[in-house]
């Protein structure tokens, strides 16, 4: 956020988010310090795909988002898988 200068604030980043439709076929990959659970690949390394010449601040940021809701996503998988039960409810604080 701060080294790119897309936003002041981070609570900015759901408005950028939604000057776009969709993500424009953005992928960001949040490996700023490796992949953690439910991967374990430390020496990942952070990347943007789907760059072109029509690629908004707004795809990146919604982008950003998404990849916050994949990696939650992949753990809850794993969560199920390793313990064999469906999770019902998830609380969040």
């Amino acid at each position: 956020m701060n080294n790119f200068g897309f936003i002041t604030h981070s609570h900015k980043i759901s408005d950028l988010a939604a000057t776009v439709g969709d993500n424009g076929g953005v992928v960001f990959v949040t490996a700023f310090s490796g992949l953690f659970a439910p991967y374990w690949i430390d020496d990942a390394k952070g990347t943007i795909f789907g760059i072109t010449q029509h690629t908004q601040r707004g795809h990146i940021a919604r982008a950003t988002l998404e990849a916050t809701c994949f990696q939650t996503k992949a753990i809850l998988d794993a969560m199920e898988k390793d313990s064999g039960h469906k999770l019902s409810e998830l609380a969040v604080d």
